[in-house]
């Protein structure tokens, strides 16, 4: 299974930055119903991922928050660099399988560790899915073959 079939490019992917506020994040968050996202540098690296746990974390460390107090926490103040690591394209996908039981998507990189995109645990299971589909699908046509194969023998 090639990998790059499962990818959802960077284009596709909301993320935030680095620079983004706490309060940019939510927004954004909220905006498109996740409970994580990705984070980048402004060059584009992959920093690390970021939960809606993080954020709540970051208000009740807070002794007196606001809307507007928010915006002058940075994304870059709270983030976790080991949640969510990312793999290289050439991973397998057994280990996208196993990285796919404990998180939702997983980061996908280049070798010079720029962010390429995602691979969702949903395409995993949708295309592992197909295969199976497929294989049993075969397998039936084989049977349905042989079958087939022995009524003509018999009736030789």
């Amino acid at each position: 299974m090639n990998v790059l079939m499962l990818l959802t490019a960077k284009e596709d992917v909301s993320f935030l930055s680095e620079d983004s506020s706490l309060r940019q994040g939510l927004e954004k968050m909220k905006a498109h119903g996740y409970s994580a996202i990705p984070v980048l540098s402004t060059a584009g690296h992959y920093l690390g991922s970021i939960s809606e746990g993080d954020f709540l974390w970051a208000m009740y460390d807070k002794d007196d928050f606001s809307k507007k107090e928010l915006e002058h926490i940075y994304i870059k103040d709270i983030l976790r660099e080991d949640f969510n690591p990312p793999v290289r394209i050439d991973v397998s996908i057994n280990e996208l399988m196993e990285r796919a039981t404990k998180q939702n998507f997983i980061p996908v990189v280049d070798d010079r560790n720029f962010f390429i995109g995602i691979i969702t645990r949903q395409d995993i299971i949708k295309s592992v899915s197909k295969y199976v589909r497929e294989a049993e699908s075969q397998k039936e046509a084989k049977r349905q073959a042989d079958l087939l194969s022995l009524q003509l023998n018999y009736s030789l």
